[in-house]
């Protein structure tokens, strides 16, 4: 694996920043998803406009990483570490620095650039610095699971308390951290010569690709849900979806103590468990929401481990393996937006008709004079008309001028509307839920190729 002349003393700290660079690289995979309700604003973008900041970055870094499959099993580990932290620190400048919806675009395909150097580089890095290839992957594993897990709860936190700048800013001196990592080193270069047969971690790639994929319904359409339809603060839904790494914690030590098969078909089980619950929300019903979240968090806190293990076992060509386990388990994010995306805006415009319709006919037959029903149906329509896809629109300037803040029967007119409008939305979310649902039942399928072994 190669040696350091580092002290001992510092490798705790050299182990901590590149373990945590790892961790904000997988994390950006959904880091904007509770930024994206005020990028859609600052912008004036359409769901699928938007989308883009999140497919960027995962859509360059799977190609990327992909392609580095080929080249990796003969590059100096600390080098690529270092190049992709450059890359990263920079692009991550850039992307806080974003006049325009092209340009964060573009910046966070450069910053899959950097992610996927990144990470090709750091799991020999870590085996290094913690004296065995077998730790390094634990650690990398690790840090990718809760980064990938805690990325939306942490982008809703730096969004509600600074703005969506904060998540790119906050960013930079991280992987410029990673980046320091690397000086002084005096590793060897790591020239295999050859690139391992790799068709034996393809099943658990395929689990990976497909679980990425599922993840879309939890931290993308999850967020999107929580925020633009029941109308969350973005740190209030940080507080909400932070019950995904929440429940993938607490799984950890189970999964830890389960066959590799069954811990990866448990959460393969319980995060299509979750969709489904999602998919059938009621309304803006906190607990049920709590709990679907909070499956989907324990299965992938059970399945994502076993997966990974499973696609870096042994520690011949450690370099090609965890690329490709990051550029499938990316590919599979990007593939499931890219079916998504379309499948929403498309519900969603649908929803909002039937919205309209249902919110014709409460107020018709709300309880109030003809002579205010008439007017304030009228501002009604050009509030609805108004709203962007997806959101719950703001009845609350029309009511008040019709006397809501006075009259018992307005009031209640306008909780029955939002009530029948935001019922509708939700359904509208249903199909995508459901196709993330049928993903991570999916991935229940390569598991009989996999080898029968404990978990690490």
């Amino acid at each position: 694996m190669g040696s350091s002349a580092e002290p001992r003393s510092t490798r705790p700290l050299l182990t901590v920043a590149v373990a945590v660079s790892v961790a904000v690289a997988f994390a950006d995979s959904s880091i904007v998803v509770l930024a994206l309700p005020e990028l859609y604003a600052r912008f004036d973008a359409t769901i699928q406009g938007i989308a883009w900041v999140i497919t960027s970055y995962n859509l360059v870094l799977a190609v990327c990483a992909l392609t580095l499959v080929l080249v990796v099993h003969r590059a100096r580990a600390h080098v690529l570490l270092a190049a992709g932290s450059l890359v990263f620190l920079g692009s991550s400048v850039a992307c806080a620095l974003a006049g325009s919806l092209t340009a964060l675009v573009l910046a966070r395909g450069v910053q899959g650039i950097g992610g996927a150097l990144l990470l090709a580089g750091s799991v020999p890095v870590l085996g290094a610095l913690a004296g065995s290839t077998t730790r390094g992957v634990a650690i990398w594993t690790t840090a990718g699971t809760i980064g990938a897990a805690i990325g939306p709860a942490l982008g809703g936190l730096l969004t509600q308390v600074f703005d969506w700048r904060a998540i790119f800013l906050a960013q930079a001196p991280i992987a410029g951290a990673a980046l320091l990592a690397t000086a002084g080193w005096h590793l060897r270069a790591i020239l295999e010569e050859r690139l391992p047969p790799l068709g034996r971690t393809l099943p658990a790639n395929v689990g990976l690709a497909l679980v990425s994929g599922s993840l879309v319904g939890a931290l993308f359409l999850g967020v999107l849900l929580v925020i633009d339809v029941f109308g969350y603060s973005p740190i209030q839904g940080a507080a909400i979806v932070s019950t995904i790494p929440i429940g993938a914690l607490l799984a950890r030590p189970l999964a830890g103590h389960l066959p590799a098969t069954l811990a990866v078909g448990a959460g393969a089980a319980l995060l299509a468990a979750g969709l489904v619950g999602l998919a059938l929300l009621p309304s803006s019903d906190l607990p049920y929401v709590l709990a679907s979240l909070g499956l989907c968090g324990v299965g992938l806190g059970l399945s994502v481990p076993g997966l990974t293990h499973a696609a870096l076992e042994g520690d011949e060509g450690i370099s090609g393996k965890a690329t490709l386990a990051v550029g499938m388990r990316h590919l599979g994010l990007v593939l499931a937006l890219a079916v998504v995306a379309p499948i929403l805006a498309g519900d969603l415009t649908a929803a909002a008709d039937v919205a309209k319709l249902n919110g014709t006919a409460v107020v018709v037959d709300g309880r109030i004079p003809a002579t205010t029903k008439i007017p304030l149906a009228l501002d009604i329509r050009d509030a609805l008309d108004r709203a962007s896809e997806g959101e719950i629109p703001d009845l609350s300037t029309p009511f008040d001028e019709h006397g809501a803040r006075s009259d018992a029967s307005v009031s209640a007119l306008r909780d029955d509307l939002v009530a029948a409008i935001e019922r509708t939305i939700t359904r509208g979310f249903r199909p995508s839920f459901l196709f993330c649902a049928l993903l991570a039942a999916l991935a229940l399928v390569p598991l009989g190729a996999l080898r029968r072994r404990p978990a690490p």
